[in-house]
């Protein structure tokens, strides 16, 4: 099992040195990655859920977050859960990933892509929200084909992207392309998954039948693929094998504490105890 943390801006703010503490410290600790997730716009009454998010919540922009981190330590991981594909186009998007791995020694690998579940936010960036499902299908196969090209350039021709001869560099470090993992507990990020996932990392709130339905639906398209799930910073090992047992590998936890050094000490009570 491989063990990422979560770092939420909407709840600890945008303060570079927590960040940066907090980040380093995680690596020091042994997390193999750190996650930071995605929302473009907020506005009065976004709910999803039943759960409203206050417009207010400072949540910063993650490829930029991650860049920041990167900066400031040397081998873990950078994630996201999740960035909000169909609100980006997948041309700039490709060159910003590539960028972001290549400036950290190869280290954006665990990216990890929903479609969003607020209206407003589609409508805020000029995406009809009922087409973000394919928008999404067609960003992945146009970042993974621009990745993957040389200097001759390559061609595609969608619903919603169409370019002839682009030539898109700096490269993935040594990968020709970048992992994509799908986040979503619809059935449709499952298939999404299936087809074209290099990973599945579900969330929301199923039933243990629901939650097993989903991952032989990812895990059933023939391509090799991670599980990963959210944890809870208290799990014990008997919790980590029940996890196991479901197939997962990898589990993301958050620190509840509210201040800084208290963070500090949940991460090393999950280390001490778990690695």
């Amino acid at each position: 099992m491989k063990f990422a943390v979560n770092y939420a801006t909407a709840q600890f703010g945008v303060d570079p040195s927590h960040l940066i503490r907090f980040a380093q410290h995680a690596e020091e600790c042994g997390f193999e990655a750190i996650y930071v997730p995605e929302h473009v716009v907020l506005y009065r009454g976004a709910t999803f859920g039943g759960v409203e998010f206050p417009p207010t919540m400072p949540i910063a922009d993650p490829l930029e977050t991650l860049s920041f981190v990167a900066a400031a330590t040397s081998r873990i991981l950078l994630g996201t859960g999740v960035l909000l594909l169909p609100y980006h186009h997948p041309v700039v998007l490709a060159k910003r990933l590539a960028t972001v791995d290549a400036l950290s020694g190869g280290r954006m690998r665990l990216l990890t892509v929903g479609v969003g579940s607020l209206p407003g936010e589609a409508a805020g960036v000029g995406v009809d929200y009922h087409s973000r499902g394919r928008r999404a299908d067609e960003a992945i196969d146009v970042m993974r084909l621009l990745w993957a090209g040389d200097a001759s350039g390559v061609d595609f021709d969608g619903e919603f992207y169409s370019f002839t001869g682009l030539v898109s560099y700096p490269k993935p470090v040594g990968a020709p392309t970048l992992p994509i993992h799908i986040g979503g507990s619809s059935r449709a990020a499952a298939r999404r998954a299936a087809l074209r996932g290099d990973g599945y990392f579900p969330g929301g709130m199923p039933t243990p039948d629901e939650r097993a339905a989903q991952w032989r639906t990812a895990s059933g398209g023939g391509r090799p693929m991670e599980y990963t799930r959210w944890g809870s910073i208290e799990i014990t090992e008997q919790g980590i094998s029940g996890y196991a047992s479901q197939g997962v590998t990898r589990l993301v936890v958050g620190v509840t504490a509210p201040t800084l050094a208290e963070q500090l000490d949940q991460l090393s009570a999950f280390a001490a105890r778990l690695f």
